[in-house]
């Protein structure tokens, strides 16, 4: 048998609290890595769990003790205390972190470390996978590199410190984590690490880490309020910024702070809170937004996530409760076209008292394909027959206001194609030739000048067809096509319709599977190979419809 190396090639850190029945299949991915026990070192740090948690580490260090260190001490509030302490204790080449309720794929540290090896890397991150609901974002590991900046799209959305650190790195910055940040405390670390590391690489094409939600949420992320959030989030955003000058790199990096950590502060639960939190918070945010929220990352921000940030920055409580409340019950406000342009009409827009700027509403390169169909909807349908021709007439309300010119309810040209069944608006090419029946078309505006009801007339064509009911319009340079809802509304009567000797037609207007309107037109005597089975569905339905 071959002698252990003095020095282990990695040590895995593990902060334990309350983690019991997570924890035994977190050690056992350890014990079972394809490196082999030779080359691990596996430090875990016992909170002052009140569970069997201490005790099942103490039974793995028994019976791996040349592997395996257990540490006990009183519960400290949060992973920091214990992380540190463990650091103290390591002494492998590379450090690894990973939660006491998470494990590991069997050949996790062994391709982590090799990449590190060949690649010359101080910081590698695995692919991590999430288990039982927990959401894990996957846009950085779409393949395998040797060299990744955190100044990048992806980089800056993976924060956590469930990667593998050159420990030479650690110890040379003194990296530990902040003992009084009880979540989010990971991030300042890994930050720092990226920040002075000479290479960041990433292993894709193996899933070296998978994150478990337990299955009563119980993981400290999700147990913290709002103000202990908001706190860690100031802790983190100012450490960055200590490190990294004002500029692109730093905004490539509070992007993610923007979007997720502060915005996640003023969602739907928002209202609900006690006076003082909510002034708390949005004083906070303040803070934050003056000094880091520059005009390049309010741009790149979703035009919801970006108003509630600004009216948060202004004080504006009430104007951003309403804003959620409204948006919780009725869905998207109606968007404004003007000049090319398209706002969203939140609380605060053109409000001269809080004198925010139209760019903090306007739709910047954003696409809203789900706003515009679930702010489209049926009002009134039914024949318009004038001798031998017959036209179908629609009224369809759409939450669109201002320069509206562009917006029509046409018949889409040839089959329905089954993507138009998604419950969301398709987003056409810029420029792309519709190839639509024409109609006649008026508008006006309703809801208080909240909406635009869009009135057609649309004459049918003499020819066995099958198709679905949309409304197009043009915002802010793109042409989006939305399928008209029709579930739970009344749908004209099948109508026959003969002009002079020609052969009668019947045209029929259904809801499909997805609730959108579908308009068949054929033949008033099926013939039995002509026509599709879809569309002789549709006919010979609304017929017995008729009937009853």
């Amino acid at each position: 048998m071959s002698e252990s190396p003095a020095v282990p090639d990695v040590t895995v850190v593990v902060a334990v609290y309350n983690t019991m029945p997570y924890l035994t299949e977190c050690l056992n991915s350890l014990v079972g890595q394809s490196i082999g026990l030779g080359r691990l070192q596996v430090v875990a740090v016992d909170d002052g769990s009140t569970d069997d948690s201490g005790a099942e580490l103490d039974r793995f260090a028994e019976r791996y003790p040349d592997t395996i260190k257990v540490l006990h001490q009183p519960n400290s509030g949060g992973p920091a205390v214990p992380s540190n302490r463990a650091l103290e204790e390591a002494t492998g080449r590379y450090v690894y972190f990973i939660g006491s309720d998470d494990y590991l794929g069997e050949e996790a540290l062994e391709r982590m470390v090799a990449c590190a090896d060949e690649n010359g890397s101080d910081v590698v991150v695995g692919k991590m996978v999430g288990t039982n609901g927990r959401y894990v974002r996957q846009s950085l590991y779409k393949t395998n590199d040797s060299d990744v900046s955190l100044y990048g799209d992806e980089l800056p959305f993976a924060l956590a410190n469930t990667k593998l650190f050159r420990r030479e790195l650690v110890e040379q910055h003194k990296l530990r984590f902040p003992e009084d940040v009880p979540v989010g405390s990971d991030q300042p670390f890994t930050i720092e690490a990226c920040v002075r590391a000479r290479k960041i690489s990433v292993v894709a094409d193996y899933t070296c880490y998978y994150a478990v939600k337990r299955g009563d949420a119980s993981n400290i992320t999700y147990r913290a309020n709002h103000l202990a959030r908001l706190h860690c989030t100031t802790r983190i955003m100012d450490h960055t910024a200590a490190l990294i000058e004002a500029g692109p790199k730093r905004d490539a990096v509070f992007r993610r702070h923007f979007k997720w950590e502060l915005s996640k502060l003023i969602q739907g639960d928002f209202p609900a809170l006690d006076a003082e939190t909510r002034r708390e918070i949005c004083a906070g945010i303040t803070r934050l937004a003056d000094d880091y929220l520059t005009d390049e990352v309010s741009d790149w921000l979703g035009v919801q996530q970006r108003v509630r940030l600004r009216l948060a920055q202004r004080g504006a409580v009430d104007e951003l409760c309403r804003a959620i409340d409204d948006e919780v019950r009725n869905g998207a406000p109606p968007f404004h076209l003007e000049g090319g342009r398209a706002f969203a009409r939140y609380p605060g827009f053109r409000d001269e008292g809080l004198d925010l700027p139209d760019r903090c509403f306007e739709l910047v390169g954003e696409k809203v394909p789900g706003r515009l169909a679930a702010g489209t909807e049926l009002i009134e349908s039914g024949w318009e027959q004038d001798g031998g021709e017959l036209s179908l007439t629609l009224a369809v309300r759409t939450g669109l206001t201002g320069d509206t010119d562009s917006l029509v309810v046409r018949l889409a040209q040839g089959a329905m194609p089954k993507s138009a069944d998604k419950p969301r608006a398709r987003r056409l090419p810029d420029g792309h030739e519709l190839g639509l029946v024409q109609g006649e078309f008026t508008r006006e505006l309703m809801d208080g000048g909240a909406a635009t009801v869009v009135r057609a007339r649309i004459p049918l064509q003499r020819q066995a067809m099958s198709r679905g009911v949309r409304a197009y319009v043009d915002v802010a340079g793109s042409t989006y096509e939305i399928p008209v809802r029709g579930e739970g509304l009344p749908m004209p009567l099948a109508r026959r319709w003969q002009e002079g000797t020609a052969e009668p037609y019947r045209a029929a207007v259904t809801v499909n599977g997805k609730g959108r309107m579908v308009l068949a037109t054929g033949p008033l005597h099926l013939p039995k190979q002509p026509l599709g089975s879809r569309l002789r569905s549709l006919l010979t339905g609304a017929k017995r419809s008729k009937r009853k």
